[in-house]
């Protein structure tokens, strides 16, 4: 029987089962999508990367929900990078990345922190039915139109995109109650992987803001830390103006309503990059299932 090392690795945390975490595998290379996806689905988390070889960057990184491949998923990056100096596998210093959206540049830190440069963002306002997509998040429409003439509504990407929902204040977005069916109907159509919702009420005194995301259509109920979609955040806070004076760093705070707090950095100066701390949980070997035969007779 065919094993790999596997870990989960808690991602935009200092310790661990705090943040999201994330599945790695270190040595993927000759698994089937099925067998990654058969992998993902017995970890049970968001997202795992399988790390492969790359002719054109540093290594591949391939990225499974337990239900489908994902095109790019900010805090699994984080965590292999992370698992990978641990291991003494990698130095600090920049490092590229083969995705499915591209190559993307990565830098590890000496403080461990792991940057990650999304690709191009893209952000586009969008016309919403208030009444809908608060009932859709359990969210009384009112704190969503209340912040929408200054903050509007928009799908936002940097790589995934995901419809950006600002809240007047946190105790509206603590006491979200999302129904899936409505919330992936949304997601649907719109085209995007999720809704972002969040408040710059935050817990935090450092927080810039609070964030909570949901995206059932991929299998995540709640997700403790969305690297993809703070990004695509940050981006949309540059694109509507949200600041006079435009902070060089961000604190994006999520997953307390979960009880996986963690903390993403976000810098949109110039690129958009998205950072943060990892810390392995859980360290063993997977037995892989054979990769299945196809249908095909042949006569």
């Amino acid at each position: 029987m065919d094993t790999r090392r596997t870990l989960l690795v808690d991602a935009f945390a200092a310790e661990p089962l705090a943040g999201n975490a994330a599945g790695v595998v270190p040595e993927a290379d000759g698994l089937t999508a099925d067998q990654m996806r058969a992998i993902a689905r017995e970890l049970a988390v968001s997202e795992t990367a399988f790390l492969l070889p790359s002719e054109t960057a540093d290594r591949r990184l391939r990225y499974f929900s337990p239900e489908q491949e994902v095109d790019l998923c900010g805090h699994a990056t984080v965590a292999a990078h992370a698992h990978l100096r641990e291991a003494g596998a990698i130095d600090e210093g920049e490092h590229t990345i083969e995705t499915n959206v591209g190559v993307l540049d990565v830098e590890v830190e000496s403080d461990g922190s792991i940057w990650m440069t999304q690709e191009m963002p893209r952000v586009e306002r969008v016309e919403v039915d208030y009444e809908r997509l608060g009932n859709a998040l359990g969210i009384d429409p009112a704190a969503l139109r209340d912040v929408g003439a200054d903050a509007p509504v928009a799908v936002a990407s940097t790589g995934l995109p995901f419809l950006i929902v600002p809240v007047n204040f946190l105790q509206n977005l603590g006491s979200a109650d999302p129904n899936d069916g409505a919330v992936e109907a949304i997601a649907d159509e719109h085209d995007v992987a999720g809704i972002y919702a969040f408040t710059f009420d935050a817990l935090g005194a450092d927080s810039t803001l609070h964030a909570r995301a949901f995206a059932p259509s991929v299998g995540i109920a709640e997700d403790p830390a969305t690297g993809t979609a703070s990004g695509a955040c940050g981006a949309y806070l540059r694109e509507v103006g949200a600041f006079d004076d435009f902070p060089e760093e961000m604190v994006f705070e999520q997953g307390h309503f979960v009880d996986r707090p963690s903390e993403v950095r976000v810098r949109v100066a110039g690129d958009v990059r998205v950072g943060g701390r990892a810390v392995t949980s859980l360290d063993g070997r997977l037995a892989v299932p054979p990769a299945e035969e196809d249908d095909i007779v042949e006569a």
